[in-house]
Formats: C-alpha cells, sequence, structure tokens
C-alpha cells in the first residue's frame, strides 16, 4: 500500500505531537557514528574487488581548443597499462543538481584547463598515475580566449526570467533620507568535501553496478545511464556512505562515467578516484560574483527601496548560475526594487551548486551593505533590520508560511550580550588588539522534493526504513530512524534504516536542504499506512491507537507488536511531492548570527573570539545533528570572511591554488567556541513534518557577521572578500 501526499494546503494537524515514544526532536546519536570512527564503514574506494583496475583521468593543459591526438600507443605498452579511454561518452564536467540527464561530454574539444581528455587504466593506480603523467596530448589552442568575467570581450548574458523591478528605484534614492550604493565582491569557492570523487564500476552482463560518491541517486542514475546510452533499469548505484558533498556531489561527474566504460571493455571492475587536485580542476566551483546594492531608507531606517545586481560566470552552455539575489525579494520591506542578475561567459571550470547556492554570498553582501546603512544613519543595526521586516512577501504579495527573523534578532542580541557593543568603530582596545561586534540576518528559501520511501514492520516487531536517500553526514540515519521510532512506537535499537541504493524507493537525495523533510514526510507517510494496518488488525479508530515501547495500546489493552502480527508483517509505501503550497506563502528559514573579533593593530590579522547562532528551521528533528549543521555552516561563514579564495591564473583561467595547502580552510585555531540555539517552531505550510531545512541556514550571511565585526573593531570596511590582513591593514 502506498499512502500519498501533495502538499497543496496546510496540513490541520500535528500528527507527531500525538506520538509518546518521546524520540523526535531528541540529541541522539547517529546510528552509524561508531562505524565511521572506528573505519568500519564502506565508503566507495573501501571494499575493492579482487582483480580490480584502476584508472587516472588525464587533464587538459589548455583552456579552450582542441585535442587532436594522443599518443596512446607509448603509453599502452609501459608495465601494468591495460588501457587509454579516449571514448566520446567521457564526461567534459558533472551534471548540474538534479539534472537526470548526461552533461556535456565531449574529450577533443577542450573548454576549460583541467578538463578530463582521457583515463588511463591499469593493474596498480601507481601504473595508471605514471601512464597518466607520461600521456602526451597533441593540443591545437585557440587564440583568442576569455578566462576572466571582467574581460571586456565575454559574452554578457542577461536571462529575462533572473531580471525583477517594482516602482522606481533610481527616485526612491534620490528622495531617500539615507542611502547606501556600494560594490561588493566575493571569491570563487569549492566545495572541499572530506572525500573527493571515487568509483568503483563492475559488469554483469549489460547491467552495470556503480559504488559511487553521489548525493542524488535517482537523478545521478538517470545520468550515467543517459551518458553511456544504456537504460535506467540496467544502472544501480550504491552510496550508502558519502564523505561529505556541500553540493560537489549532486550531478554525476567524469570518473564514474569513465569507470563504467572502462570496466565495460576489460571486463573487470574499474575503480578511479580523483586527486584533490582533480577534484578543484573538474568539479564544479562556486561562482565569483561582483554585486552592486543599493539601499534607500527613510529618517525612521524604513527602507523604501531595495536594488539588488549581480554578474557571475559560468561556461557558455551551462545552464546553471549561482542565484545571488534569491533571498533578496523577500528577506526586507521596500516598495521600489530592482533585482539583476548577469552572466559572463568564461572558460574557467564550470560553476555549480556550492552549500546555499544564492543566499551563501548574496545575503553576505547584503548584509554588510544593511551595516553600512546602519552606520549612516546611526540606527543600531538590530533595530534596523527589526523595523524592516515586511509583513508579507514583498516581492510577490503573498504571506509568509511562518516568520521567525524578529525572535532571532531579539533572542541573538539579548543572548551575545549586544547591547556592551560600542557603535563607534576602533574604540575597544586590549593592548595592540582592537575589538568589534558585528552581526547579520540569516534566511534560505526553504522546499520540498518529491521522495518516496518504504517501512516494514518484520513478523518480530522491528521497523526498517528503505530509501535511496543518501547520508552525506548530515544525519539521515539518525533522523529518518526517529521518525519510524516515534510514529511506530519503537526504541531506536528495534529500529534500520536501508539508504544509498537505487535499488530502493527513490528520495529526493541530498541538496538544497530539503532531504530531511522531503523523504522524513515520505517515511512519516508510509508509517501512517501502517498505523492504519494496526488498527485493522485491533479493529480500532486511529485515534484510539496508541504505539509505545515496542506495544500496541488500545484502552486497557496492551498487545506487544510482534504478538499482534503473529508471524505476518506489514509494509508500506510513502510518497511525497510539491503542490500549490509552495506558490500560495513564502516559505523560508531565518536566523542571526553574532560574532566578536579581535583585531591586530600592528599586522592586520583578524581572530574570531566567540559567534552566536540563532537558528528557526520548523521542528527540529534531532538536535545534535541539526546543531551540527549550524556549526558546520558558520564555520564556513569565517572561512569565506578571513581565508577562503578559489584563485585563477588570468592568463589562462586555470586554477591555482587547488590543494588544502593553498586553499586556505579554517582550521581549529581558527574557529571559535560556537554557541547555537535552535528556536521552537512549526511551520504547518512545510510539510507534515512541520520541519524545514537547517543545512545550509547556517552559512547563510555567516561571513558578513564577522565582516562587520572587522568594521566595528577597525573602521575599516572591507567589500572584497575575504578580509584577508592586507586588506585590513591597508585600510588601517
Amino acid at each position: 500500500m502506498t499512502l500519498h501526499l501533495k502538499m497543496d494546503e496546510p496540513v490541520d494537524r500535528d500528527r507527531l505531537e500525538d506520538m509518546v515514544q518521546g524520540v523526535i526532536g531528541e540529541p541522539i546519536d547517529r546510528p552509524e557514528g561508531e562505524l565511521k570512527v572506528t573505519g568500519r564503514a564502506p565508503y566507495a574506494m573501501e571494499q575493492l574487488p579482487e582483480n580490480c583496475h584502476h584508472g587516472v583521468l588525464v587533464r587538459s593543459t589548455i583552456s579552450k581548443g582542441r585535442l587532436a591526438d594522443l599518443d596512446k600507443t607509448t603509453i599502452e605498452a609501459l608495465p601494468g597499462i591495460r588501457l587509454v579511454v579516449t571514448d566520446r561518452r567521457l564526461l567534459r564536467n558533472p551534471a548540474q543538481g538534479m539534472a537526470g540527464e548526461a552533461p556535456v561530454q565531449e574529450t577533443d574539444n577542450i573548454h576549460f584547463f583541467g578538463q578530463p581528455v582521457a583515463l588511463v587504466v591499469a593493474e596498480t593506480f601507481e601504473q595508471a598515475r605514471h601512464g597518466a603523467q607520461r600521456i602526451v596530448q597533441q593540443l591545437q589552442a585557440d587564440t583568442k580566449v576569455v578566462v576572466n568575467p571582467d574581460d571586456p570581450e565575454a559574452e554578457i548574458e542577461t536571462p529575462r526570467k533572473k531580471q525583477a523591478s517594482t516602482g522606481d528605484l533610481d527616485k526612491a534614492m534620490r528622495e531617500a533620507a539615507f542611502t547606501v550604493d556600494q560594490h561588493y565582491t566575493t571569491p570563487g569557492h569549492v566545495s572541499a568535501a572530506m572525500e573527493p570523487h571515487a568509483s568503483l564500476a563492475s559488469w554483469d552482463g549489460d547491467s552495470l553496478t556503480l559504488h559511487g560518491s553521489y548525493q542524488m541517486l535517482r537523478f545521478n542514475r538517470a545520468e550515467l545511464a543517459d551518458a553511456l546510452g544504456i537504460d535506467e533499469d540496467k544502472v544501480r548505484i550504491l552510496a550508502p556512505y558519502v564523505g561529505g558533498g556541500f553540493g560537489s556531489k549532486l550531478g554525476i561527474a567524469p570518473e564514474a562515467v569513465a569507470a563504467a566504460i572502462a570496466s565495460k571493455e576489460l571486463g573487470v571492475p574499474v575503480a578511479v578516484a580523483m586527486t584533490r587536485q582533480n577534484v578543484f580542476e573538474m568539479v564544479l566551483r562556486r561562482s565569483e560574483t561582483s554585486q552592486r546594492i543599493r539601499l534607500a531608507a527613510d529618517k525612521e531606517g524604513r527602507l523604501i527601496g531595495i536594488g539588488h545586481e549581480a554578474l557571475v560566470s559560468n561556461l557558455p552552455d551551462e545552464s546553471f548560475s549561482e542565484p545571488v539575489t534569491q533571498a533578496t525579494p523577500f528577506l526586507y520591506r521596500g516598495e521600489n526594487r530592482l533585482i539583476g542578475h548577469r552572466i559572463a561567459r568564461i572558460h574557467r571550470t564550470p560553476a555549480g551548486s556550492v552549500r546555499a547556492p544564492g543566499e551563501a554570498v548574496g545575503l553576505t553582501a547584503l548584509e554588510i551593505a544593511l551595516d553600512e546603512l546602519a552606520e549612516v544613519s546611526g540606527i543600531d543595526p538590530v533595530e534596523l533590520r527589526l523595523r524592516n521586516i515586511p509583513e508579507e512577501d514583498p516581492s510577490q504579495g503573498i504571506p509568509f508560511s511562518s516568520h521567525t527573523l524578529a525572535e532571532a534578532l531579539t533572542t541573538g542580541a539579548e543572548r551575545f550580550g549586544w547591547e556592551s557593543r560600542d557603535p563607534k568603530p576602533g574604540t575597544v582596545r586590549e593592548g595592540e588588539w582592537m575589538i568589534g561586534l558585528g552581526m547579520a540576518s540569516a534566511a534560505r528559501v526553504n522546499m520540498l522534493i518529491e521522495s518516496k520511501a518504504r517501512v516494514t514492520l518484520t513478523s518480530e516487531g522491528r521497523a526498517v526504513v528503505e530509501t535511496d536517500m543518501t547520508d552525506i553526514g548530515t544525519g539521515t540515519y539518525a533522523v529518518l530512524s526517529q521518525l519510524a521510532a516515534e510514529m511506530l512506537g519503537l526504541p531506536m535499537t528495534e529500529v534500520e534504516t536501508r539508504l544509498g541504493d537505487t535499488g530502493l524507493p527513490p528520495a529526493s537525495g541530498s541538496g538544497g536542504s530539503f532531504g530531511a523533510a522531503s523523504n522524513g514526510t515520505a517515511v512519516f507517510l508510509a508509517c501512517e499506512e501502517i498505523r492504519r494496518q494496526i488498527c485493522e488488525k485491533l479493529t480500532c479508530e486511529p485515534d484510539d491507537l496508541t504505539l509505545k515501547d515496542g506495544h500496541a495500546i488500545v484502552g486497557n489493552r496492551r498487545v506487544p507488536l510482534a504478538e499482534m502480527l503473529d508471524g505476518a508483517e506489514l509494509s508500506a509505501e510513502g510518497h511525497t511531492e510539491p503542490g500549490d503550497a509552495e506558490d500560495k506563502v513564502r516559505q523560508a528559514t531565518y536566523g542571526s548570527y553574532f560574532a566578536e573579533v579581535a583585531v591586530n593593530a600592528v599586522t592586520g590579522e583578524t581572530r574570531v573570539r566567540r559567534m552566536l547562532g540563532v537558528f528557526a528551521a520548523g521542528r527540529i528533528l534531532n538536535a545534535k545533528t541539526a546543531r551540527s549543521q549550524c556549526l558546520g555552516g558558520m564555520t564556513f561563514g569565517i572561512g569565506m570572511a578571513l581565508t577562503e579564495e578559489l584563485l585563477h591564473d588570468k592568463r589562462d583561467g586555470h586554477i591555482v591554488n587547488r590543494d588544502f595547502a593553498e586553499y586556505h580552510l579554517p582550521v581549529n585555531a581558527d574557529v571559535p567556541q560556537i554557541d547555537i540555539v535552535l528556536l521552537e517552531e512549526r511551520d504547518r505550510w512545510a510539510n507534515p513534518l512541520q520541519a524545514k531545512g537547517i543545512g545550509e541556514l547556517g552559512i547563510c550571511g555567516a561571513a558578513a557577521a564577522v565582516v562587520n565585526a572587522v568594521h566595528n573593531a577597525t573602521g575599516v570596511r572591507v567589500r572584497d572578500l575575504p578580509a584577508t590582513l592586507d586588506k585590513v591593514i591597508g585600510g588601517l
């Protein structure tokens, strides 16, 4: 039996409130945690079969042109080398998130420096690496190539659907009591997941099994099948454990297709793992941005106009472009509004989704601009934001499904001790250290994605949850197990969750902060159907049934589930999909950040001394995993503010800092103790769980709080991120 729900209207009852097992929301440990910390959780490259061969991708060394030939014969004569793959089915770059079809497949036409052009396969990894390093490419480089978004010869695209205008912003700017009109720039970023891209392919006749590191298996299966030219039912992808993604593993990537082609030709399993340098060059980056923000406010500091225009980049034929202005239309009031979006078509590693695409960089700039408006108007930054919270979505004129920004701001200010902040920059000193406080709002759009799951109540009275959903370190195993345990009245030890296998019901996948709510709803629906089946067996009404600690309770009757089942089992599927609700109300999550920094007056070095994040994301399904997501997002924000910067050679566009030695992630010494507050919230429009996404909320605006604190400490306003010490000391 399948219970289906299309979200057209708000849910009329909070069913989880009716449950009594008491595990939802609790900070329960991950069921698979022990396997991970002891090294027993099998990741994509950790169960290599006998006679497994290894492949290493060959990268282009020009930015644009043509691969005329490869010296395959010489390489195939080297010891251990079995094959050099130059098949035209090889991928140029990974598929964009939720594409569901193969990305561009070209090995002879070069579009960016580092593009994969071939695969060398050998009996050992070392032999394959040696062959890939020795291979000679005959390349015909184009004499004219644009690799920089600010190149006057760059083709600029202005997609109509990403432009919006209401009222007269220019007039509002002229008539406003206070204005801000500034440009802000953010560099490119990479996801930097702990586990590099890796795939192990093997064939059984015309059926392919791929062990891979991917986030969205139902889409990845379709993409891989399309790339290989075979039916989807001939492809099985296994990804029970994924060592981080942050968007980098949303779409099928070059190593998977290359491994599959080589395995088919050689008749043996083939494993292909990208090196860290490969990941930087061959996997999608976050685009750099150039943003112009205009703010117009009346004498009370209420916004009467907002303008947000952005320039991003990507390859000429890629559909994705960083949605920089995604939160600007609904976050603050202002009747005169202008949204502008331009794409520079250049030849760099293609751009795609990196954690919180859009808000991560767009809110960073917007929240710095709000801080500048607070300064020119003389209004406290928290108070300024409170005065500009709209009563309805100002861009669409529809109500909010729920709204918690005011609570997040006031709770954060009180907990952080914001009232002690000296608004005059550069006035608080501790020796040679200048001390400052900064803050910012957080916001992220909320989505529901079609998802399915199966739940089985076994004859022993245990529950098994099955779905191809992935756990990329976010806590999916824990959350789905908690939902089944709560709905079916079972201890957590009596629930098993099976993930990451395309042989299981297709889920939303992990991405866009929609995974737990979307797939969790599917699990919830399956459990509701099982509860209905239990009621049939016990001849009772649903409202009369209580399930707790493995027992069914109806009135004075208390029956063990195993006894009630009498050797049978109950099974059901849940199926959820978005409906009209997403058009009737504006759904979003909100929060606030507060940061204290110390800036050295001699060196310009910035140290974050303490940081607070306050977040509301509907019902929190697991307080521990939710907190961990916020900690990770805020750490990412510290990196964005102070250290992370993808650098390209302006001559050919190649990535200069393509490893962790030169791409400066924040490390333990850079990150203070971070305080997290999760606000109580329910959103009836979101889903029956009344839960919303939190995985990306923690990064959306976090960098701005740090940069604003630097300004309060020093008086230096950094608009070109990151705020490295050379920029700070230059301002001092």
